[in-house]
């Protein structure tokens, strides 16, 4: 017998605290009892206001009402308590709620509430700032007659898993703020007037805040991210922007791949905007699945912009929605939706770059236009297909993986020969099998790498990704100044090619210009602030060549936490203890790098480094040696 379930139209309140896993870091028990003494008042205003409380799960609330006013007044009494309360604490031991309302359906069970009647309560929480209250439009529209609050819109906006936009409006707690009721009781004859200055003062102050937020962005580093951004690396007149991760809303997990595809593809055009800093996709990546807020990956990521949105994929149909939001405000600024043919899907993406570069007030001059534009896509739509499979499978960093991937680019470069960026990551494919020490033969796999590059430059040289591989391809074979030119050349078609500026810098530390190469990788991780590991591994060895021996152990220690079991990161870590003539723990390195890769041997490792000066090399292998390594 099929169970019968219970559904109900509920006022949903989902509040949290801002920056409590930071708050309990620094003072667990004060912040615990802080906790503790605000959930009492706002248990007793939610008795006062008739609503339940469903959930309490660490430093969320999940409420309950009959009424949508009684959720709003409870809110706002809610806030204005604990703000009182909050004046009489330290400013770092301060417990701020965000707050988010809707109404909506709700399915119950168990006296437990879900749905996205709750979902979009949850989202609007996260829009809210600390201390302040975001209402949907459904709520609004059932309250703004009823409550004498002002009431700010904020413009329809696309949150996490919910497929329609949703109107949002912030409630104004403060009496002296402009309400939408004040607003309306302006007489007749005043109408007119008023109508024309609040246009004007709207105007002025629409453009004076889109200059400043596009030629003044944020340039704060990222917390509790292991990465360096050193001072003057990036202009502060230069609009930085991240892409998260497109949600998959096919209601196919099979479709991630697309959904994924599609974003990466974006990143690669905006890449192409001159004047903009466009975050690496690995680091948005590092960010997909998990509850984020806006602001504060604008922090992390050190952005002023984030651009969010979602596919749905029914062939052969694709529906696109994409929002650009203001990381440091949570502003929307746009929000549009697409429907396209499959053939159309890569036209797309510079309609949505191009409505952003609008939103940003970013004038580009007739020599500003793009070096070079993406790869075109390929011509079957089955090759393409396969391409955003194999890029999904190569982040996995699996030799299974690997090899999946490489059939997959193989199927690609069948069905369309003309694909650069199917033969380019093709050749990818090998080089990761010799850095992982996947392959039979190092030399066959190098050898099929280069001949896939030449084949990619030949079909497209106009592709960065593939100047990044050749230049890898050319480093291997220790020709060290078509390595340099390689990487240049990359770095000159996508400046914002993350992963091009820390090959200048791979290629500039083995050639011995390790002071070049540090000002390469800081750029490169500027652009992709979770960086991985071989970006910082790059740094320790500058360091250790230059003799900075402190800075190259922090930089391989942050190697190390990106990817703890890197051979390359620790066997760097252990020349640099030696060094530095921190004996003891050189010794505890080598015994850790002997642990995980018995047959090490340093005579491989030398073979391996491919440095053009002798007397770089010379004093890593003897540090090695003192390690007590053979």
């Amino acid at each position: 017998m099929t169970q019968t379930v219970r559904r109900k139209l509920a006022a949903v309140l989902h509040a949290d605290v801002k920056g409590y896993s930071r708050l309990m870091s620094r003072n667990e028990v004060e912040t615990v009892r802080t906790l503790k003494a605000h959930r009492e008042i706002m248990f007793g205003l939610v008795r006062d206001h008739r609503g339940r409380v469903v959930d309490t799960a660490g430093d969320g609330f999940l409420l309950e009402f009959a009424s949508v006013v009684d959720a709003l007044e409870c809110a706002v009494a809610l806030q204005r308590t604990l703000k009182e309360r909050n004046d009489e604490l330290p400013a770092d031991g301060r417990l701020q709620f965000r707050i988010g309302i809707n109404i909506g359906d709700v399915i119950e069970e168990d006296e437990k509430i879900f749905g996205d009647g709750v979902n979009i309560a949850a989202r609007l929480e996260g829009l809210a700032e600390p201390g302040g209250i975001c209402i949907s439009g459904t709520a609004y529209d059932q309250v703004r007659n009823k409550l004498d609050f002002g009431y700010e819109y904020l413009g329809e906006q696309l949150v996490k898993n919910i497929p329609e936009l949703v109107r949002v409006y912030k409630v104004l707690l403060d009496p002296g703020q402009v309400s939408a009721r004040t607003l309306r009781a302006v007489t007749a004859g005043q109408k007119k007037l008023t109508a024309i200055a609040v246009v004007a003062i709207i105007c002025a102050f629409t453009i004076g805040v889109a200059f400043w937020y596009a030629y003044w962005p944020s340039t704060s580093p990222p917390r509790d991210v292991p990465s360096y951004h050193p001072a003057g690396t990036v202009s502060s007149e230069q609009p930085s922007i991240a892409v998260m991760p497109f949600v998959n809303m096919s209601g196919d997990s099979t479709q991630e791949y697309f959904a994924d595809g599609i974003t990466e593809e974006l990143i690669t055009r905006m890449a192409q905007i001159p004047r903009l800093l466009v975050v690496a996709s690995n680091s948005s990546f590092a960010l997909k699945g998990k509850s984020v807020n806006i602001r504060d990956v604008g922090r992390d990521l050190g952005v002023r912009y984030v651009v969010e949105g979602s596919v749905r994929k029914a062939d052969p149909q694709v529906r696109v929605t994409a929002q650009l939001i203001d990381a440091k405000t949570g502003h929307h600024l746009w929000a549009e939706r697409y429907e396209r043919d499959m053939e159309g899907i890569l036209a797309l993406q510079d309609d949505i770059a191009e409505k952003i570069v609008e939103s940003l007030r970013i004038k580009l001059a007739p020599g500003e236009q793009p070096v070079s534009r993406p790869a075109a896509p390929p011509r079957n739509q089955e090759a393409f297909d396969k391409l955003l499979r194999a890029k999904q499978l190569a982040r996995l960093e699996t030799e299974e993986a690997n090899q999946k991937a490489r059939q997959l680019l193989k199927d690609a470069v069948s069905l369309d020969p003309a694909s650069a960026q199917a033969y380019a990551f093709l050749a990818r494919t090998h080089l990761v099998d010799i850095a992982h020490g996947w392959t039979k033969s190092r030399r066959d796999s190098l050898q099929e790498a280069e001949e896939l590059t030449n084949r990619a430059l030949a079909t497209n040289d106009s592709l960065d990704f593939a100047h990044v591989v050749a230049s890898r391809v050319h480093l291997m074979k220790r020709q060290h100044d078509r390595a340099i030119t390689e990487a240049e050349r990359a770095v000159a078609l996508n400046p914002n090619n993350a992963d091009a500026h820390a090959s200048c810098g791979v290629a500039l530390v083995f050639a011995g210009k390790p002071e070049e190469a540090i000002e390469f990788v800081n750029k490169a991780i500027r652009l992709n602030p979770i960086a991985p590991g071989w970006y910082f591994q790059t740094l320790g060895n500058a360091c250790t060549n230059m003799k900075r021996y402190d800075e190259a152990i922090t930089a391989y220690g942050k190697a190390l936490f990106m990817q703890k079991n890197d051979v390359a990161a620790l066997t760097g870590l252990t020349w640099a203890y030696a060094l530095a003539g921190r004996e003891e723990e050189a010794r505890s390195s080598a015994s850790k790098l002997l642990e995980l890769n018995p047959a090490f041997s340093v005579k491989a490792a030398e073979k391996r480094m491919p440095y053009k000066n002798p007397s770089d090399l010379a004093p890593l292998i003897q540090a090695l040696g003192k390690a007590g390594l053979k």
